[in-house]
């Protein structure tokens, strides 16, 4: 079953443990990042990326495979 990808889709409650682990997961990373590299556009752009990744991951999650209309 094909869905839009701008509709909304409820969260889920089944699944509230795999988007706790994508977090929890991420915010590892993003300590490791804070803490062990100086403050620049490089780190900035790491933190970026962990965003946009936890993002993607959510959508993955939400969509459950669904194939996205055209």
């Amino acid at each position: 079953m094909a869905t839009d990808p701008f509709k909304y889709i409820p969260p889920d409650p089944s699944r509230h443990e795999d988007f706790e682990t994508i977090a929890s997961t991420l915010a590892i990373a993003y300590r490791a990042i804070i803490n062990h590299c100086p403050e620049s556009r490089e780190r900035s752009l790491a933190v970026t990326k962990l965003q946009e990744a936890r993002m993607w991951a959510n959508a993955a999650i939400s969509f459950q495979g669904q194939e996205i209309i055209q």
